[in-house]
């Protein structure tokens, strides 16, 4: 039946367990997303919801979930960072997955200089500082965008990245790099 202002057909969404093995089948680079809260406490959570946006501005996007007390101090001091895990950073992803109290406790990490927000420096091969510029709701996650104020790399060789997808973590490590075949999928956006 056409909904009676815009005349579209609403149709009825997918289960939500399909919906998730959907997505499953799709890897993703693994994140680790901290923060500091105004009080000094770091935060953080694991993230494979990343995404570049812009490159003027730089600009990328994190979906993070609504009641997260990680997203709450985010939102509150209006900066970030990203920090994007090494293929052998497994535990730490487990780790910021979990939710446990003390997992500042359990992890390489040390605030930025210049941001203040807590980089992983052992876990992360490149860590991106952000200043929010955006958060739109959607669903029970809510999208944050952010600018990408500095880059700071922490690894001197070139590294793996850690990937999750097919419900496990894994690398390409070892995989031999393809030769270039076709356009950048991301120069036409």
């Amino acid at each position: 039946m056409p909904e009676p202002v815009t005349g579209t057909v609403t149709s009825p969404l997918v289960d939500p367990a399909q919906f998730r093995s959907l997505m499953a089948t799709h890897p993703a680079g693994v994140a680790i997303v901290t923060t500091t809260a105004s009080d000094g406490v770091p935060w953080g959570l694991t993230c494979s919801s990343v995404c570049s946006v812009a490159l003027q501005p730089p600009t990328l996007l994190v979906c993070l979930r609504a009641a997260s007390p990680t997203l709450a101090a985010l939102l509150a001091v209006s900066t970030f960072a990203v920090n994007l895990l090494r293929d052998h950073a497994e535990r730490a992803a487990q780790l910021f997955a979990s939710g446990a109290p003390d997992r500042f406790e359990k992890v390489a990490w040390a605030p930025d200089p210049a941001s203040g927000m807590p980089h992983l420096v052992d876990d992360a091969h490149t860590t991106a500082d952000c200043r929010v510029s955006n958060a739109m709701p959607v669903g029970d996650h809510v999208v944050v965008f952010g600018t990408v104020l500095r880059i700071r790399a922490h690894a001197v060789a070139p590294v793996s990245p850690l990937l999750y997808g097919m419900r496990r973590y894994w690398s390409l490590a070892g995989t031999p790099p393809s030769e270039p075949s076709g356009p950048d999928p991301d120069a036409r956006r």
